[in-house]
């Protein structure tokens, strides 16, 4: 393509007035900046992160040490990782939100679990999402992975897609345990011109705001810590290229919102610090200046940590705000656990290759349904865990005896070799027994997790102003339990060892999908936001993204955050005239 990029990176003017402003670019943010640009609105998009056009991604230790976030401490990189009491979590910084470190999955809330009851209350409906799921996936050009479960159907021309062995453990766990499996939507390219095809150029599509040119999926397994090849259809390549090449909606990077308050005349002030100035790799010394924009609706998108902070932080200006705020805050059930060392159903165990590291980092899910469905609980669904090659060759080589012994060994041989004790020149033999067998990577699965587990937490400040979160898993610990239970069922049929993540003996899980905080509600009793977002008592201001939830989505929370903002932004355009 070859065009410069369609990102500003210098901060707005002084006092800039917008009709719109959208704090966060994430599946929330993202939308609502195409829509409403679309319509006509006057969009500013804030984001505090970098821009991460294709080949940007860090990838070396030197740059991966670097690559989270901490502005105060010199550090603006693309990972901002929170510990509290209960749980950790990790977010994304960067242009495109968690769509540039997600799993590209696309799978909508099952219908029977939009419920109102003592734990959850919902006020929308499968069918007041239906469209907008069905937006949301065109929009992402959704397609499920071209993998054949059926060995009898498969075609030798498209052996890369169906030799993911992963993906047929995982189906084969599943069809032996009687549970539902299947291939979900995936946010990612694989076909350029009809067939699947590795790595090449994607030519027929529109302009991107990175003015660069994509390639189709390569496999590598590389999709949770940024793809350098463009091949997930991330935000900034479909939502966010169309609002500012199309609409002329202003994208901001590095810039960090503060602090924001209603005006006298009606909309919102709202202070932001611009990062750009400052020197990465450096602490900060002294804080940086806050400036200031004005809108007539501002749209907080900053995620769940984010906008509830954002929010609790500014209570004081927003007088009457829902005292639900911070509640109804859950990890939507994330679970990791592994198979490890898994082996083929025969005589004598040999050892079954999944080679997690290849393909999308996840290709199938199995679902265990709800209760209200006849299932055995609340539901829950596993998904076939990869990594990055990156991590195989940390852990491989982390086996420092082995690895010590495998070297020794090897020089040993290369020294009879420099002595002609053996007089074989071909020493392909000996580098290979080198690098060993590879058996705990090559043999192991990570085990997804997700579901409905118990939205009980609370997030509140520190007396220091800083993000707390009271949650436990004692509430959820049934829910958690079936999910170990099926994962070891999974385990043993794969021939593996079932092992927990270590967090999890010290009855803390780490999740990705933090939601809640700042729940949706039929009125200020139930939520802080209704339906589409708008906060109760502060007309102007919305809400929308994963801190809306008033209880968890169950699956992969994405698609319903972006089919919740394609509905929120057709209301703030007919509240707007």
């Amino acid at each position: 393509m070859g065009s410069p990029p369609m990102i500003a990176s210098r901060p707005p003017e002084p006092e800039a007035h917008f009709d719109v402003v959208v704090v966060g670019s994430g599946f929330g943010g993202s939308v609502m900046t195409q829509r409403l640009s679309a319509a006509g609105l006057s969009v500013c998009l804030l984001e505090r992160g970098k821009a991460y056009p294709p080949g940007s991604f860090p990838r070396s230790p030197w740059e991966t040490g670097r690559n989270l976030w901490d502005p105060s401490e010199g550090l603006q990189g693309l990972f901002n990782a929170w510990s509290f009491r209960g749980l950790g979590g990790i977010v994304a910084s960067g242009l495109g939100g968690g769509s540039l470190v997600y799993s590209n999955i696309l799978i909508r809330k099952d219908k029977s679990t939009f419920v109102q009851d003592e734990l959850e209350t919902w006020p929308v409906t499968y069918g007041d999402l239906e469209p907008y799921y069905a937006r949301h996936e065109e929009m992402l050009a959704a397609t499920p992975y071209p993998f054949e479960p059926d060995p009898a159907k498969r075609n030798p021309a498209r052996e890369p897609w169906d030799r993911t062995y992963k993906t047929n453990a995982l189906h084969e766990a599943a069809e032996r345990l009687g549970l539902e499996w299947f291939l979900p939507k995936l946010a990612v390219t694989f076909a350029a011109n009809g067939e699947p095809l590795l790595g090449e150029p994607i030519l027929d599509e529109p302009e991107n705001i990175h003015g660069r040119t994509r390639l189709t999926c390569r496999l590598c397994g590389e999709c949770n810590i940024g793809c350098n090849y463009g091949s997930k259809n991330t935000l900034d390549f479909n939502y966010l290229s169309e609002a500012a090449l199309r609409h002329g909606a202003s994208i901001f990077t590095r810039c960090e919102v503060k602090t924001f308050a209603p005006r006298p005349e009606g909309g919102y002030s709202v202070g932001y610090v611009d990062h750009s100035q400052a020197i990465e790799g450096e602490k900060r010394e002294r804080p940086l200046p806050v400036r200031t924009l004005t809108c007539d609706r501002l749209v907080l998108a900053a995620g769940t940590f984010g906008s509830t902070f954002l929010l609790l932080k500014n209570r004081a200006a927003l007088p009457g705000l829902s005292d639900r705020l911070g509640t109804r805050f859950c990890g939507n059930g994330d679970l990791l656990t592994f198979a490890l060392e898994c082996k083929e159903d025969e005589p004598g165990g040999r050892p079954r290759i999944l080679d997690p590291g290849y393909g999308p980092v996840i290709t199938s899910t199995i679902h265990v349904p709800d209760a209200l469905d006849g299932g055995p609980g609340r539901t829950y669904y596993i998904q076939d865990g990869g990594q990055p090659q990156i991590a195989s060759w940390i852990m491989e080589w982390g086996n420092f005896p082995s690895v010590l012994g495998r070297v020794f060994r090897f020089g040993v041989r290369l020294v009879k070799k420099w002595l002609r004790l053996d007089r074989r020149s071909d020493i392909a033999r000996e580098v290979s027994a080198a690098f060993g067998a590879s058996r705990l990577t090559s043999t192991s699965i990570l085990l997804f997790g997700m579901g409905r587990d118990i939205p009980d937490g609370n997030m509140t400040l520190t007396g220091d102003g800083y993000l707390d979160i009271d949650w436990k898993t004692r509430r959820s610990n049934a829910f958690f339990e079936q999910v170990r239970a099926t994962d070891k069922e999974i385990a043993r049929i794969l021939n593996g060892k079932f092992v927990d993540n270590p967090p999890w003996h010290l009855s803390r899980v780490i999740t990705v999908h933090p939601l809640g905080g700042c729940p949706m509600g039929r009125d200020e009793r139930e939520g802080v936001v209704d339906s589409y977002g708008r906060v109760f008592g502060h007309p102007g201001l919305y809400v929308v993204d994963g801190s809306m939830m008033p209880g968890p989505v169950g699956p992969n929370p994405t698609n319903t955050i972006a089919a919740l903002a394609h509905r929120a932004a057709e209301r703030l355009i007919a509240d707007a005239g």
